[in-house]
C-alpha cells in the first residue's frame, strides 16, 4: 500500500524503516523496474468521449470510457509487481451528467477501483469548494438527491471517499497554515522509496469561482518543489516524481501523441507555462506528469524526434522527462523506471503515451467497472435523455477567424434572453469566457440527421459548471477595457481567446495592434430574442469607432456568468460593475431559450439574419 507523509512522526518512522530496507544490497544488484502509469483530466467521463489517433494524419479509433481505462491498467500493470498509478489533476469538475448528476462520487469510485495511487489536485478540484473536495476524499453523503448512490461504494446507499489521495502541496489553508491536502505521497519498492509531490498551478485563484478558493493561498509551483527537497532526501528519498497541473501545448498541427515538437514553447517563442516552471526545479526532480491544457506530449527521450527534444531543462541545464496524456481518459502515459538499489537515484525514465483503445480484443474492458458505469447511466436516464430543443444544424465549438463559435453564440445569446425583462436585470448583452462553453459543441448523436433533438445531458456536457448568472452595469470605457482583456494573457491563435457575445453585439479588433488597442469598432443593434423569431427592435449605436470610444461614461446593462462576475480569467474589471443582480444558471437559461423551438415547432436556426454572424471580425 502507498503511505503518506504529512505528520513529523511520519516522517521519522518512514526515514528509520527506509535506512534499514537500504542497508544490505548487493553492489551489483540489478537495478529496480517500476511500472508508473499516468493520465491527467480526466473530468468525469465515465463513457467514452469519442475517437483519437496517435497522430493527425492516423484513423480514430475508439478510445475512453472508465472501463477501458480500468482495463489497460490492469494490462499495463501485469507482470510488474512494482507498479504505481498517478494523476495530474481534474479527476472531477466540468464532468458529463452521468458523474456530475451524482456530484462526480461516480468519478471518485470508478477511479479507486482502477487502482489509482496518487494525483495532484486541478483547478476544478476547487469547483464546489474546499470542504466538498475534502468529502470526495473521505467520504459522507450530501443532503441533496443523488448523492450517495454507492454503485461503486462497498455498501449501496454510502460514498466511501476516494480510495486513492489527492495531494496539494502548493494549497494552503490560511486560516492554519498547513497544506489543505497531504503534500506528497511515498511508495516504496522493494526496499527504495518513491515521492510524488502534487500541486495545482498558482492561477487557480483566478480560474476558479471565488468561493471555491476562499481561505486557500496557492503558491509556487517551482518554490513549493523546491522547498520540498531537503524535507524528502532527509528521509532517503531520491526518487522524486512531480504531479503538476500545469502544461504546455504542441504548436498547431502537431498532434503526435509522443511528439515534443518545439519543446512546447509558445508561438512567441517564449516558454510555455510548464516549461517556466521545470526551468526552476531543483536537479533532485526526475519526471514531471503534467496536466491541465488537455494536450498529450512526450518530453523525453522516448519522444518522437528526441534528437531535437529529449526533455525540458531544469535549473542545472539538465533535460527532465515532462509527459502529458491528453485528457478524459483517452491516453495513458506508460513510463518504466529503474531505480539504483545502492544509491536509490532513479537511473533511467522511459515513458510511452499509449491509446485507451476500446476495439483491442488482447485487452476487453474491466466488467466491474462498466456494470457500475450503465448502473449510473440507468438511473441518469431519466434526466438525461429530456429534450431542450431541436437544432437546424451543428453548433460546433470552433470559433471562427473572428474568435466566434456557433456553440457560443448559442450560449451566450440564451444567457441575454433569460436576463433581457426588466425584472431579470434589463440586460442589453451577454458574454461569455470560451472556457465556459465546452466539449465539441451542440452536435447531433451519431448517426443522426438535421435537424436534431438537443438532449440535456447532451447539452450539460456543454455547460457543466451550474454557473449562476450576473447582471450588472458597465461603462462604455469599461466595457472597451472588458473586450481589450480577452488577449491580454494570449498567444497566437488569438480567436481561441475571444469572449462570446451575444446577438446585437458586433466587434471589429486588430490582430496587428498592440496590447490594450485592438479594440477597433464596437456596435450594438437592440434585440429580442424572446421574439421567435429574433427580432431587431432598434436603430444600430456605435460605442468605439477607430479605437475612440465615443460616450465613455454611458451605461450597459450586461449579464454574464458567476466565475467572469467575480474577475475569473483576469477579467478584472468586471469586478467594478455596480448595480449586480444575481440570476438564474446557464443550464436553465438555455433550455428556457430553446424550449419555444421542441417539434412540432420549427428548429432553431442560428442562420436567421437577425442573429448577425459574424459577430466578431479580425482585421489585419
Amino acid at each position: 500500500m502507498p503511505t503518506t507523509q504529512f505528520h513529523p512522526l511520519v516522517a521519522v518512522l518512514a526515514a528509520l524503516a527506509i535506512a534499514g530496507c537500504a542497508s544490505t544490497p548487493a553492489p551489483d544488484a540489478a537495478p529496480v523496474e517500476v511500472k508508473l502509469l499516468a493520465f491527467n483530466d480526466f473530468h468525469g467521463n465515465l463513457l467514452s468521449p469519442g475517437g483519437l489517433g496517435e497522430h493527425a494524419q492516423a484513423p480514430k479509433r475508439p478510445v475512453g470510457g472508465a472501463d477501458a481505462l480500468a482495463a489497460w491498467i490492469a494490462h499495463l500493470e501485469a507482470g510488474h509487481p512494482n507498479h504505481v498509478v498517478v494523476g495530474g489533476g481534474d479527476f472531477v469538475g466540468a464532468s458529463p451528467l452521468v458523474s456530475a448528476l451524482f456530484f462526480d462520487e461516480p468519478a471518485v469510485e470508478v477511479l479507486g477501483r482502477a487502482g489509482v495511487d496518487f494525483t495532484s489536485v486541478g483547478n476544478h478540484e476547487f469547483d464546489q469548494g474546499a470542504a466538498e473536495l475534502l468529502r470526495l476524499q473521505h467520504g459522507g453523503c450530501r443532503p441533496e438527491p443523488g448523492s450517495c448512490k454507492g454503485l461503486g461504494s462497498k455498501t449501496p446507499g454510502h460514498f466511501d471517499g476516494a480510495r486513492f489521495q489527492w495531494l496539494a502541496a502548493n494549497v494552503v489553508d490560511t486560516a492554519s497554515g498547513r497544506t489543505l491536502l497531504p503534500p506528497y505521497g511515498i511508495k516504496t519498492f522493494d526496499g527504495i522509496p518513491v515521492a510524488f509531490i502534487g500541486m495545482t498551478l498558482q492561477a487557480t485563484k483566478d480560474i476558479v469561482v471565488p468561493a471555491g478558493v476562499a481561505g486557500l493561498e496557492f503558491r509556487d509551483e517551482a518554490d513549493t518543489v523546491n522547498a520540498l527537497v531537503p524535507q524528502l532526501r532527509a528521509q532517503g528519498v531520491e526518487a522524486i516524481v512531480v504531479l503538476v497541473h500545469q502544461g504546455g501545448v504542441q504548436p498547431a498541427g502537431k498532434s503526435d501523441i509522443n511528439g515534443c515538437d518545439a519543446a512546447l514553447r509558445n508561438a512567441d517563442g517564449s516558454d510555455s507555462a510548464i516549461a517556466r516552471i521545470v526551468r526552476r526545479l531543483d536537479d533532485a526532480v526526475d519526471l514531471v506528469v503534467s496536466a491541465h491544457t488537455h494536450a498529450a506530449y512526450n518530453c523525453s527521450s522516448n519522444a518522437v524526434g528526441a534528437a531535437r527534444a529529449t526533455g525540458l531543462p531544469n535549473a542545472a541545464g539538465r533535460l527532465v522527462p515532462v509527459t502529458s496524456a491528453a485528457s478524459y481518459g483517452r491516453v495513458l502515459t506508460d513510463i518504466d523506471l529503474q531505480l539504483d538499489r545502492r544509491t536509490h537515484d532513479v537511473i533511467r525514465v522511459s515513458p510511452v503515451n499509449r491509446l485507451v483503445l476500446r476495439d483491442d480484443p488482447a485487452v476487453p474492458v474491466d466488467a466491474a467497472v462498466r456494470d457500475i458505469v450503465q448502473g449510473y447511466v440507468a438511473l441518469a436516464a431519466p434526466v438525461t435523455g429530456r429534450v431542450l430543443g431541436q437544432l437546424a444544424r451543428p453548433l460546433p465549438n470552433d470559433p471562427d477567424d473572428g474568435g466566434q463559435a456557433p456553440a457560443g453564440s448559442l450560449v451566450a445569446d440564451s444567457q441575454l434572453r433569460a436576463t433581457q425583462p426588466a425584472a431579470a436585470g434589463s440586460a442589453q448583452m451577454a458574454l461569455v469566457n470560451p472556457g465556459g462553453v465546452r466539449g465539441a459543441g451542440f452536435l447531433p448523436p451519431p448517426g443522426a440527421s438535421t435537424p436534431f433533438a438537443l438532449t440535456y445531458g447532451a447539452a450539460f456536457t456543454v455547460q457543466p459548471f451550474r454557473n449562476g448568472l450576473v447582471t450588472l452595469t458597465l461603462t462604455s470605457a469599461q466595457l472597451k477595457a472588458l473586450l481589450e482583456q480577452q488577449f491580454d494573457h494570449c498567444t497566437d491563435p488569438l480567436p481561441e481567446c475571444a469572449l462570446q457575445v451575444s446577438a446585437g453585439l458586433r466587434i471589429q479588433w486588430s490582430a496587428s495592434a498592440s496590447a490594450g488597442s485592438r479594440i477597433v469598432d464596437v456596435d450594438w443593434t437592440p434585440v429580442d430574442l424572446a421574439a421567435v423569431p429574433p427580432a431587431v427592435t432598434g436603430p444600430t449605436q456605435a460605442i468605439v469607432n477607430a479605437g475612440v470610444v465615443l460616450e465613455p461614461a454611458r451605461k450597459w446593462r450586461v449579464t454574464v456568468n458567476g466565475f467572469l462576475a467575480g474577475g475569473g480569467d483576469g477579467y478584472s474589471t468586471l469586478v467594478a460593475g455596480t448595480d449586480r443582480l444575481q440570476g438564474g444558471q446557464e443550464l436553465d437559461a438555455l433550455a428556457a431559450y430553446l424550449a419555444p423551438y421542441i417539434a412540432p415547432h420549427a428548429p432553431y436556426d442560428p442562420r436567421r439574419p437577425v442573429l448577425g454572424a459574424p459577430r466578431q471580425v479580425r482585421l489585419p
